[in-house]
C-alpha cells in the first residue's frame, strides 16, 4: 500500500524526522490558506498522486509549455495560480504512461534555500530478509540514471535484525553522503529515525529524495515516498486509513475486496491460477507460444466459489482480454469448486471469448465433469503445455 507525499511526511514527522512545514490542500482556497501559515515568502506547491517525475510531468489539460507538478510560488495569487492548474487536471510523467493520473489534491510546503541534495532508502533486501539502506551524494536526480551511468556513486549496506540500527550504521550513512562534522551526526540520526519508522510501521519501501542540506546547515526531508507491506495492515489499522483509492487501478481494487492477487497487464490473454509460482509459469508458456498475458490473477489456495466467480468477472471486465487461460492445481483448493465458479460467472457475464481450462489435482475428475456439463464452449486440457497452445489457438482464430 502506498500513500501520498504529505502523509509520509506526517508520517515520518512522528517518528522524528526533519520535514518542512506544509499542508495539505483539496481546493484551490485551502492551498491559499495554507500558504498563509507558513513564513514565506518562498512557497513550494505539489501534485499529490502515487508517481514519481511530478515536477518534469506535463498536465494533459495544459499547453505543452505549462509547468509540472512541482512549483515554487512567492505570492498568495502565485499560490493560487498553480493550485488552479493542477486540482482536477490529468498530470503525465515517466511512471503514470500516457494515461497519467488526475490531481485530487495538492501540498503546500515551506520553501527551503538548498545548498546540497542527497538520496536516501530503506528497503527490503529479498537475499538476506535485511532492511538495506541505499544512499547517494546525487539526489534530486532519476536514481535509475545514477544507477546506470555513475553505480559507484550509490552505497548499500544491510543492518541485521538481531542487532538493529547501531551507531556504525549512522557513520556509514553520513560517510556514503560525504558528510562529516555536525551534518555527519545529523545524517546518523535522520537514518537511525528512519530506520525506527520502517520497522514501526511494517514499511515495504521509504525513499527520500532528496535529502538535503539547508543554507543554515541543517539535513531536511524535502519529498519522501512510503510503501507498506499490505500483508501486515492488520497490525496497522491507524495507517490502512491512509490509503487512497482513487489512486488505484479499479480492477485491482476490486479485486483486493475478495483477497484476490490481481495485476493488469499489457497482453490480450487473461490468467487464472492458484499459486504465484504457477502464474509466473503460465504467463511465461503463452509469451513462449506467441502471446501475452493480460494479467497475473492468484485465487489463493482455499478460494470459494463466490472468490472464483468474482476473479472470472474481473478478468472478464477487462476489453483487452480476447481468451482466458484457467490453469488450476488442486490441493487444498479442490477442481469441483473451481469449475463450479467458473460455470457460474461465465454465465452470469454472458462468456463470449475462448476459455480453456487445466484442471489437475483435488477431484479433478468432478470439476472435469461440470465443466463438460455446462452447455458452455469450455475447451479442457490436459497440462500446461497443451493449455498455453490451445488458448493461442482459439484467440488466433476467433480474432
Amino acid at each position: 500500500m502506498n500513500i501520498h507525499e504529505y502523509q509520509a511526511k506526517e508520517l515520518l514527522a512522528k517518528f522524528g524526522v526533519p520535514v518542512p512545514a506544509g499542508f495539505a490542500a483539496m481546493s484551490v482556497e485551502e492551498a491559499v490558506a495554507a500558504s498563509r501559515q507558513l513564513p514565506g515568502p518562498l512557497y513550494v506547491v505539489k501534485a499529490q498522486i502515487h508517481a514519481g517525475g511530478r515536477g518534469k510531468g506535463k498536465f494533459k489539460e495544459l499547453g505543452p509549455d505549462a509547468k509540472g507538478g512541482v512549483r515554487l510560488a512567492r505570492t498568495e495569487e502565485e499560490v493560487r495560480a498553480a493550485a488552479t492548474d493542477m486540482l482536477g487536471n490529468t498530470l503525465v510523467t515517466i511512471q503514470t504512461g500516457e494515461a497519467g493520473k488526475q490531481v485530487n489534491r495538492l501540498y503546500v510546503t515551506d520553501g527551503v534555500d538548498i545548498a546540497k541534495e542527497f538520496y536516501l532508502a530503506l528497503l527490503v533486501d529479498r537475499a538476506t530478509g535485511r532492511i538495506a539502506f541505499v544512499a547517494s551524494t546525487e539526489g534530486g536526480m532519476d536514481i535509475e540514471t545514477v544507477a546506470h551511468d555513475t553505480p559507484e556513486k550509490i552505497h548499500t549496506f544491510a543492518v541485521d535484525p538481531a542487532t538493529g540500527f547501531q551507531p556504525h550504521h549512522g557513520r556509514a550513512v553520513a560517510n556514503a553522503l560525504g558528510l562529516k562534522g555536525d551534518l555527519a551526526k545529523q545524517a546518523a540520526s535522520v537514518a537511525s529515525k528512519l530506520y525506527d519508522a520502517f520497522l514501526g510501521t511494517d514499511a515495504s519501501q521509504i525513499e527520500i529524495n532528496p535529502l538535503a542540506i539547508t543554507d543554515d546547515g541543517k539535513l531536511l526531508v524535502l519529498d519522501a515516498k512510503v510503501g507498506f507491506d499490505s500483508n501486515a495492515m492488520f497490525r496497522h489499522k491507524d495507517l490502512a486509513g491512509l490509503r487512497d483509492e482513487t489512486e488505484e487501478d479499479p480492477a485491482e481494487l476490486e479485486a483486493s475486496k475478495y483477497d484476490l492477487a490481481y495485476i493488469k497487464l499489457d497482453g490480450d490473454i487473461g490468467c487464472m491460477v492458484n499459486g504465484a509460482g504457477l502464474a509466473m509459469a503460465t504467463m511465461d508458456i503463452i509469451k513462449l507460444n506467441g502471446m501475452f498475458p493480460a494479467n497475473f490473477l492468484d485465487v489463493g489456495g482455499g478460494a470459494s466459489k463466490e472468490k472464483v466467480t468474482a476473479a472470472f468477472k474481473i478478468i472478464l471486465a477487462d476489453p483487452a482480454v480476447k481468451g482466458i487461460l484457467v490453469n488450476i492445481f488442486g490441493g487444498i483448493m479442490k477442481c469441483d469448486i473451481i469449475a463450479e465458479g467458473i460455470v457460474a460467472a461465465a454465465k452470469e457475464v454472458n462468456l463470449s471469448v475462448p476459455l480453456v481450462v487445466r484442471l489437475e489435482g483435488t477431484n479433478v475428475e468432478k470439476g472435469k465433469e461440470i465443466l463438460s456439463n455446462s452447455g458452455l464452449a469450455i475447451v479442457p486440457a490436459n497440462d500446461l503445455g497443451d493449455a498455453a497452445k490451445k488458448i493461442v489457438a482459439e484467440v488466433q482464430k476467433a480474432a
